[in-house]
């Protein structure tokens, strides 16, 4: 073999190897602590700042919500429409992550969202009074983005607390 075949056959294996490395590294699980930082900076930038723009870097494109919420959006776009609609109905909003336990490609987080209800809340005008409301979201993440959510959380109790619903005597 000629010097100028040689290098350029060595050229070629670098790239090949720099290309099998870098697939590889494409290919490796996100680990649950990542993953565990995904869900958090979703709360904090999201819930808590209200930056949408952020949901477009932590969910999938092809994201799915499954609430039991009638007429929700189960996709990226209701998510965003829920989270505007809990910051405009609730001043002083605060979502807090109680619990965060993480395993696989899953995500489980026990939360409570606070704030007074100075706007409207799914055909409940503002009532002022402060509410509290409680509930569980596990997440599952692919390549470091959420792709799927299960959401369960009392949304009675909060329709007792605006007042929307009488509360057991």
């Amino acid at each position: 073999m000629r010097m100028n075949q040689v290098a350029s056959l060595a050229g070629a294996i670098i790239i090949l190897a720099i290309a099998v490395n870098c697939r590889q590294k494409e290919n490796l699980p996100v680990s649950t602590e990542e993953n565990k930082a995904q869900v958090q900076r979703l709360i904090d930038e999201a819930w808590n700042k209200g930056n949408l723009a952020v949901v477009d870097e932590i969910l999938s494109p092809n994201y799915v919500l499954h609430i039991n919420t009638p007429g929700a959006r189960m996709d990226l776009d209701g998510y965003k429409q829920a989270l505007s609609m809990y910051h405009n109905a609730l001043s002083g909003f605060s979502f807090t992550v109680e619990d965060m336990i993480a395993e696989g490609d899953k995500v489980v987080i026990r939360w409570t969202i606070r704030g007074t209800h100075s706007g409207e809340y799914m055909g409940v005008a503002a009532t002022g009074k402060d509410i509290r409301v409680t509930g569980i979201a596990i997440r599952r993440l692919e390549n470091g983005k959420i792709v799927e959510e299960w959401v369960e959380m009392d949304r009675l109790g909060l329709m007792q607390q605006m007042g929307a619903v009488p509360s057991p005597k």
